[in-house]
């Protein structure tokens, strides 16, 4: 197993779905995690282990990241993984969409990446370690109507991911983004079975992705192992995205 012993990860929008299963995942590769969801993730922190903390904010504003970084200062001292997962879903034709869904999604999709490496790249300076991980979307390469505002956030994560790396690369801090398909969520539990099923059978894998799907991949990149690898946008999602 992918060791993280004696590593802090942070892990956003852990209250539920793939945000919890990626902190479960990293608590059992002896991780300690820090969960954030706009109401405390305890039931997700308490599957994450005795030594994980719950931390209820909005990291689309820059004050949660402040007072994230002062409460892992207190009871950590140390910061090394930053998974950013929360995620927003701005969506409409241009004809529909609102300005106020658009800013929102930007704001939790891409103003959190900025945040978060403003708070944490000097924490992880210290330790000559870090890793900062984006959850973005292999919406991105498909033909689906409805998602231009969607799908201009999740490459802006990937973008600030590839310009970030540059940055850092010298400190020891890699910057990746992982690019997964509709996933069995609560978040996608209103989407119609049909429209689940048009995906998954267009996948090399014709399954539904889970999320334990994403977690081995996140946990490989938050490891010693991915030192090497940085500025690169992972695609898990069962063989539907098409190398071009």
């Amino acid at each position: 197993m992918t060791s993280l012993k004696g590593k802090v990860a942070i892990v956003t929008g852990a209250g539920r779905g793939i945000g919890r299963a990626i902190a479960v995942k990293l608590a059992q590769c002896g991780a300690q995690v820090v969960l954030v969801d706009l109401e405390s993730p305890t039931e997700s922190a308490q599957l994450a282990g005795s030594s994980a903390m719950a931390f209820a904010g909005d990291v689309s504003i820059e004050a949660t990241w402040a007072k994230l970084g002062e409460a892992i200062d207190e009871r950590f001292d140390r910061l090394d993984v930053v998974v950013n997962n929360a995620a927003a879903f701005p969506r409409g034709l241009i004809d529909e969409l609102d300005f106020d869904s658009w800013r929102r999604g930007f704001a939790v999709n891409v103003d959190a990446q900025f945040y978060s490496a403003k708070y944490f790249v000097p924490r992880m300076r210290k330790n000559g370690y870090g890793r900062f991980i984006a959850i973005s979307s292999n919406s991105i390469g498909v033909a689906e109507q409805a998602l231009s505002a969607y799908m201009a956030t999740k490459m802006g994560a990937i973008g600030f991911m590839r310009g970030l790396a540059n940055d850092v690369a010298a400190d020891g801090i890699t910057c990746n983004a992982i690019l997964p398909s509709l996933t069995d969520t609560p978040a996608t539990a209103g989407v119609p079975e049909e429209i689940k099923r048009l995906v998954w059978q267009q996948q090399a894998i014709k399954r539904l992705a889970q999320p334990e799907d994403i977690v081995g991949p996140v946990a490989f990149l938050a490891s010693e192992e991915a030192s090497f690898i940085t500025g690169q946008a992972l695609v898990v999602d069962g063989g539907l995205y098409k190398i071009s």
